[in-house]
């Protein structure tokens, strides 16, 4: 398996909620252009704009953002860095999360939002029981 995918199963799926993985799933199938690359958030983290309107975040920072109602760039910040941290230690290895979000960065728009898209449906599904889970794939693959 591939460690981005390693880091995503165990490290960062099981810490990010139902909403939040919902949130992404929709943002994934629609291209939400708010949904970023290269950066943690829009506005970037930087102290003067922490308490700025979030209007685009990375993967992580979107499950806060859109599924868990966070507002502020600087609210998204630490909701990614403690997603980060809570990767790591469920991995037992420094700086884990490296794995995912590198290939999340630098991976084409496309090839990442196939993949990343596939990751995200298999973790809904596995919250769900099956007749849930058909309900949670038709709601958003209509959306």
């Amino acid at each position: 398996m591939e460690s981005w995918r390693k880091v995503w199963r165990d490290g960062f799926a099981p810490v990010l909620s139902t909403a939040g993985l919902q949130a992404l799933r929709r943002a994934l199938l629609r291209d939400d252009g708010r949904l970023t690359q290269g950066a943690t958030t829009t506005p970037p983290p930087l102290q003067c704009v922490l308490d700025w309107p979030c209007e685009g975040a990375c993967a992580l920072g979107y499950c806060g953002w859109q599924g868990d109602g966070l507002e502020s760039v600087g609210e998204v910040e630490e909701f990614f860095a403690r997603a980060c941290f809570e990767a790591d230690q469920r991995l037992g290895e420094p700086a884990a999360c490296r794995w995912f979000l590198n290939w999340y960065d630098d991976t084409p728009r496309e090839e990442m939002r196939t993949l990343l898209l596939s990751e995200v449906s298999r973790t809904l599904a596995e919250r769900f029981t099956s007749g849930d889970a058909a309900a949670v794939v038709s709601e958003t693959a209509a959306a």
